[in-house]
């Protein structure tokens, strides 16, 4: 059975402009409302770069924690303090894709920069991490979502094409080494690049990109502006000739240390590798293009609700797969606790 919900939303407050859409209109005839963007909330959806799409940004620890202590109604798992409401809902997609219903990941290690030059090991750390997240207990709270059901669902039940969750999730790696990334890359770079590895995987149509994600990790010391302070990484989508591509600026995550999760909850100085990488990974393959697939009322997705818990449910923790032992946050399931929701490390 589908269940819908249309609940009243209430922000802390809003920044009163609507940001361009995901997508340009040639390519998205099923486009909602164009989305708003939010500045007074903590991580969500911002327009960093003129005439690009906006992006989802996951925030700082330092930035959560400041926004906690400011808004004591906001408790762990769940970003948006003044929202009515805790479910994710469905927000109608592109073109019918919401979500990733065969999700792959492509790891792409962009620049030169990366040459002899992984002090903490990130490129091997994020590699086995994939291999291993496919099929995963943890990842499955992703496959309760869905697509080809009414904007404003929260529980697709049988209904609809639900997301994915295959031991196959990822696809390959690229070193894209042979020239140099730009030091402190913009988002139009980034969506370029990204571009760029869909054609070097032989993704060239609007069909072989639909359910595939590429993720652009950058060398230490060349991550973009904002890197640590602002944000810990990023997931958007672009236009292209080969379709639509969906694509994470993932950064040298250990050069933002405890802002980005180094030592966090004592899982080790590495831990926002993975805690980030998966954060985004989760949160693509629930909201391919930002913001038309499963958003709460207050525009968070299923890894904003959950991210930086330190205690409790849903609190970050190591999770064992078959390439090894990381540490990962929880996400979101709207099932949890009979449908009440929460945050869980694993679904069902």
């Amino acid at each position: 059975m589908i269940r819908s919900k249309y609940a009243p939303v209430c922000f802390v407050a809003v920044l009163g402009f609507l940001a361009s859409s995901p997508l340009s209109r040639a390519q998205e005839p099923n486009q909602p409302q164009q989305p708003m963007v939010y500045e007074d909330t903590v991580g969500g959806l911002r327009v960093i770069e003129e005439g690009q799409p906006p992006v989802m940004i996951h925030a700082t620890l330092d930035e959560m924690k400041r926004f906690r202590e400011t808004h004591p109604n906001a408790r762990p798992g769940q970003v948006q303090g003044a929202s009515t409401a805790n479910d994710l809902s469905y927000h109608g997609g592109i073109g019918g894709i919401g979500i990733e219903t065969a999700p792959k990941v492509y790891l792409v290690l962009w620049g030169s920069q990366w040459n002899n030059n992984d002090p903490s090991g990130e490129a091997a750390i994020l590699e086995n991490f994939y291999r291993g997240a496919g099929g995963s207990s943890w990842l499955n709270s992703v496959t309760q979502y869905c697509q080809g059901v009414s904007s404003g669902t929260v529980s697709c039940g049988s209904s609809g094409t639900h997301a994915g969750n295959p031991n196959g999730i990822f696809a390959g790696v690229w070193a894209d080494n042979a020239s140099s990334a730009p030091s402190k890359p913009r988002q139009s770079k980034l969506a370029a690049e990204a571009v760029r590895a869909a054609q070097h995987f032989g993704n060239t149509t609007a069909a072989s990109n639909a359910s595939v994600q590429y993720v652009i990790a950058t060398a230490t010391g060349n991550s973009s502006s904002g890197f640590g302070r602002q944000y810990c990484a990023y997931h958007s989508s672009t236009s292209s000739a080969v379709g639509n591509v969906a694509y994470t600026n993932l950064p040298y995550m250990t050069d933002a240390g405890a802002s980005c999760g180094a030592n966090f909850n004592g899982l080790g100085p590495d831990a926002g590798i993975t805690i980030v990488a998966g954060h985004e990974m989760g949160e693509t393959i629930t909201d391919q293009f930002p913001s038309t697939g499963w958003l709460d009322s207050g525009g968070a997705e299923n890894g904003d609700k959950c991210a930086w818990i330190s205690s409790g449910q849903g609190a970050a923790a190591d999770i064992s797969l078959s390439t090894g032992t990381f540490p990962v946050q929880s996400l979101w399931s709207n099932a949890f606790n009979s449908g009440s929701g929460g945050c869980v490390l694993s679904y069902p």
